[in-house]
């Protein structure tokens, strides 16, 4: 059997909470015996067991020839060569580099830092030489949060899905379960 390769893409689907969006995006690489699956959430642990079933949930979905990485660390994998690359989710992977950054206690330099760390993810989207699909939560169309917390973190959010998908091949919108092409 002739198999055609398929070219470099890079596609994100945006949706709200349990909207279906991680589903999706699986099932645009379900024909991939081998994809490198980047989940930047914090590892379960026994005192948070909604997140730990979240967790389960999203592991008993995937394919077992699917290869699990635990990183933040997105500009080295999509910097590197390998099968294609899903990541579940850039909502968790500002959350954790907001915390790295330290921008939650003013720390000075923490905006400058934060700004970089993005600005090398949004090039390293842009020039990776793998097939990616990223996950992210559509935020800006919910309510407008109580704290400035809160909303500096949707803010955030909003332009880094912005910046991802204007470098983006393909990018989707999923509600209600129901996925809907923008791009």
């Amino acid at each position: 059997m002739l198999r055609i390769p398929y070219r470099r893409s890079r596609v994100l689907v945006l949706g709200g909470a349990r909207s279906g969006k991680s589903s999706h995006a699986e099932g645009l690489l379900r024909r991939e015996r081998s994809v490198d699956y980047v989940a930047c959430g914090l590892a379960p642990s026994d005192d948070d067991l909604e997140w730990a079933g979240r967790v389960a949930l999203h592991r008993a979905r995937r394919p077992a020839s699917w290869s699990t990485v635990e990183t933040i660390d997105l500009v080295d994998v999509l910097g590197r060569p390998g099968p294609p690359v899903l990541v579940d989710c850039l909502t968790t992977w500002l959350a954790r580099v907001m915390d790295e950054c330290e921008v939650w206690t003013d720390q000075p330099g923490s905006d400058a830092k934060l700004a970089a760390a993005i600005d090398e993810v949004v090039a390293a989207w842009a020039r990776t030489r793998r097939r990616v699909v990223a996950v992210s939560n559509e935020v800006g169309s919910g309510i407008v949060p109580a704290t400035p917390s809160g909303r500096r973190f949707r803010d955030e959010l909003g332009v880094l899905n912005a910046r991802i998908a204007g470098t983006s091949d393909r990018v989707w919108l999923v509600t209600a379960g129901l996925p809907q092409r923008l791009r």
